[in-house]
């Protein structure tokens, strides 16, 4: 978002500048080249700290957001009673990018158990960096004993970058 914000800025102080050089070459007899400077020096600056500000608020959405997202996939998991550890039986694809903009990753949950299970599988999405932004809880149902089941991981919002899967957490239950 960082780079962004500096494109941003970028092309709305180029064009101001741009604006006030042209206006300091017109010849009404008015403030000048230096006037019209101070104007778009003025201008830049009020233009930078509104992308600033704005940059700011989507960052701090977007943290909420994912606070949120985390929050909701810690009561889930809670929620599951007798669950049995099970992040070691569960694999995940390579993402990929769906018609509409949201990572997707295939599950797949292998049932070692001598009973029909259903697993509930935490996907965390990572950047290159290994900075969480998103994560999400998806169940793969009935998986038949001694067989696998699988399932599609989708987040809940548009992700850029190259995007990384992880399994934070596995419940067979």
């Amino acid at each position: 978002m960082a780079g962004q914000v500096t494109r941003g800025t970028t092309v709305a102080v180029l064009a101001v500048v741009l604006a006030a050089g042209l206006s300091g070459c017109s010849d009404d007899g008015g403030g000048g080249t230096s006037d019209a400077a101070s104007k778009a020096a003025s201008a830049a600056s009020s233009v930078g700290a509104e992308v600033t500000a704005a940059a700011s608020s989507l960052a701090s959405q977007g943290a909420s957001a994912l606070a949120s997202a985390t929050a909701e996939v810690g009561r889930t998991l809670e929620s599951i009673k007798n669950g049995i550890d099970a992040k070691d039986d569960v694999k995940l694809g390579e993402p990929s990018t769906d018609d509409s903009g949201r990572t997707t990753v295939t599950v797949t949950a292998d049932n070692t158990a001598d009973s029909e299970q259903s697993f509930a599988v935490q996907v965390d999405f990572r950047n290159s960096d290994g900075k969480l932004l998103d994560v999400v809880v998806v169940t793969v149902s009935d998986v038949a004993a001694g067989s696998s089941g699988e399932a599609t991981a989708r987040s809940t919002h548009t992700l850029s970058g190259t995007v990384k899967a992880d399994v934070g957490a596995a419940l067979r239950y």
